[in-house]
């Protein structure tokens, strides 16, 4: 106990480095998956310096004093989110861990913040991040390019210290299942949106007013945020009174959020003993998808099935965030082609039109290995009999009770963003038509390339090796859909005054027929596949 306050903050960094080469010993699987982030983070280190070097090599001060400022804020912002979407990742990360060890507080905060400087997101954001001194460099000369090295590092300062203040802040919190379940839902929410993002960004860029975007910027870097990172650019500019002011904004900014990590500290090395009590304590009862919708469900063994299905897709997390995932591709894709510098064919077929086709093509795809999400369980209906045909009808079921209504919300804000609402009934009918063939090329894809699923509860987890290889019938079920579906588009596209009357109960039927043709077959093969499919879904 004597000893407690003398620990050197090096044994931190040799406990992290050696946690992490335990974890790795003798687990191939591991190994790669921290080559492919140590290879990402290296690409991503690369990609941020060549772009906030890049002002410096055009000699242009106006764009850099935009860049610096926006670019080192999405980095805080990005320490700021990423620990919250994967506390329980980084073990490291739970302050609890360190509960029973006789470390002062002093200590912990300077051991843990110091480890977390030598991990791959640090070293990354300090390489990025050296773009700027090139950029600082070539604008003001040597006295700028060390003004902004000071920034830069004390901005990673600031990143580190905030992710780490805000993770000890909500630990308690993150601890339980249903926040690490919402947790997961908002990471499957962001990886859906990096696309259509992208496009919302180019046509952003192609119709700015730079002159407001230089303002925000002038203002963003007086904030905490931006502050570390226009230093340089304030001597370069002969604005030498600002720097200081800018360092103490800093200075305060890295004081005040290691007092606050100090301060919850404590209690979130406390709180998983009192948690766990907490949520033992609390009752629970149905939800809304069992009293709304199993209700009207038959008395049979197909409504079980699809009440149980039904309840998957709400409750369990990969599910989910499949159709967050869906959802945000079909709110988002529309959106953004109406933004982005591209342009398509009249006839409720191009521009937010196009992008719906494509949502309904994607929808389908959540079913491709929906015997996976099951795993060992599926014994039980193999056991106990269940056909083919009711079962294939029954997940098809649970899952259009989801997906129609996400359809009929991307023809509204297909219909409403090209100016064509008349058009909304003769888009749902295209989408239903799609997604239809979509069921008719998933579903016996699902019978016959079934593969099991790691027992982790991650949106995008797989079991180790092969992804590719189990990701390209898949994407061959998605290029056939469209292939297909093409009749349907075609029509729409050429014929647009007809399409506007026939294409809701004509793309109806071309769905229906293509999935009873689907849904047929995927039946008549599960009949006679169902021990195979059991061995493959089962995790060994």
């Amino acid at each position: 106990m004597a000893g407690a306050g003398s620990v050197p903050v090096t044994a931190f960094v040799r406990l992290k480095l050696r946690i992490t080469r335990n974890g790795l010993r003798g687990r191939p699987a591991r190994v790669v998956l921290f080559v492919l982030g140590a290879s990402a983070a290296s690409f991503l280190a690369v990609v941020g310096y060549a772009v906030f070097a890049l002002p410096g090599m055009l000699g242009n001060p106006r764009v850099a004093g935009m860049l610096l400022p926006f670019g080192g804020g999405l980095l805080v912002l990005g320490w700021l989110f990423l620990p919250l979407l994967f506390f329980g990742v980084d073990e490291s990360l739970d302050p609890a861990r360190f509960a029973l060890l006789p470390l002062t507080r002093r200590t912990l905060i300077t051991g843990l913040g110091t480890a977390a400087l030598v991990g791959l997101p640090a070293l990354a954001t300090l390489c990025a991040t050296a773009g700027m001194v090139d950029t600082a460099a070539r604008l003001g000369g040597p006295g700028a390019a060390l003004t902004e090295l000071a920034g830069v590092v004390g901005g990673l300062l600031l990143c580190v210290a905030l992710s780490r203040a805000v993770t000890s802040a909500f630990a308690t919190a993150l601890r339980g299942r249903r926040a690490r379940d919402t947790a997961t839902i908002l990471l499957a929410l962001v990886a859906a949106s990096v696309g259509p993002l992208q496009l919302l960004l180019l046509g952003l860029v192609d119709r700015a007013d730079w002159d407001s975007a230089a303002a925000i910027a002038e203002v963003a870097g007086w904030t905490p945020l931006g502050a570390p990172y226009s230093v340089g650019l304030d001597v370069a500019a002969g604005r030498l009174w600002a720097v200081p002011a800018k360092l103490l904004i800093l200075i305060v900014a890295v004081s005040g959020l290691l007092w606050w990590w100090g301060r919850t500290l404590e209690r979130a090395m406390l709180g998983a003993a009192t948690g766990a009590g907490a949520r033992a304590a609390r009752p629970t009862g149905r939800g809304p998808v069992d009293e709304l919708m199993f209700r009207w469900l038959p008395r049979s063994r197909f409504g079980a099935l699809v009440a149980r299905e039904t309840r998957y897709w709400w409750r369990e997390t990969r599910r989910r965030a499949t159709l967050v995932t869906l959802t945000a591709a079909g709110v988002f894709l529309p959106l953004a082609s109406v933004f982005a510098p591209i342009t398509g064919t009249d006839g409720g077929g191009g521009g937010a039109g196009g992008m719906a086709f494509v949502v309904g093509a994607i929808a389908p795809i959540a079913l491709a290995n929906q015997f996976g999400y099951d795993g060992g369980a599926y014994a039980t209906n193999l056991a106990t009999g269940v056909p083919g045909r009711v079962e294939v009808h029954s997940r098809a079921a649970a899952h259009a009770l989801f997906t129609v209504p996400i359809l009929l919300l991307v023809a509204v804000v297909t219909g409403l963003l090209d100016g064509r609402p008349d058009m909304i009934p003769a888009r749902l009918g295209t989408l239903l038509a799609v997604y239809g063939t979509g069921l008719a090329m998933v579903l016996p894809l699902s019978v016959r390339a079934a593969f099991a699923l790691p027992e982790s509860t991650g949106p995008f987890a797989l079991s180790s090796g092969g992804g590719l290889a189990k990701g390209l019938p898949t994407l061959a079920a998605m290029i056939g859909t469209m292939v297909v579906s093409l009749p349907v588009v075609l029509t729409g596209l050429l014929l647009p005054p007809l399409w506007l009357w026939v294409g809701l109960p004509l793309g109806l039927g071309y769905g229906t027929v293509a999935y009873l043709i689907g849904s047929t077959l995927a039946g008549a093969l599960l009949d006679r596949r169902m021990p195979e499919v059991l061995a493959a879904v089962t995790p060994r």
